[in-house]
């Protein structure tokens, strides 16, 4: 079977993933120059989960909702 050859060039992303990069390292680790957190929004606003339901999400929603008022006020 011949090898694979190599794509050229960069592949095209969303405009606000615009840069992202990710690497496997030598230990299998993931490293990227986008943080985790921004790539987790990012797929979460743009993916649906489709392990959950419509009521489970509406639940996390208001979870968050609730948890980020108790941040605000000093309270978590």
């Amino acid at each position: 079977m011949p090898k694979k050859k190599p794509l050229k060039g960069k592949p095209v992303v969303h405009k606000a993933l615009d840069g992202f990069d990710i690497q496997l390292n030598e230990f299998g680790e993931l490293s990227s120059n986008l943080k985790m957190d921004k790539l987790n929004a990012f797929l979460n606003a743009r993916v649906d989960d489709k392990k959950l339901t419509d009521e489970q999400v509406d639940a996390m929603e208001s979870n968050n909702a609730s948890e980020e008022e108790l941040e605000k006020t000093g309270r978590l």
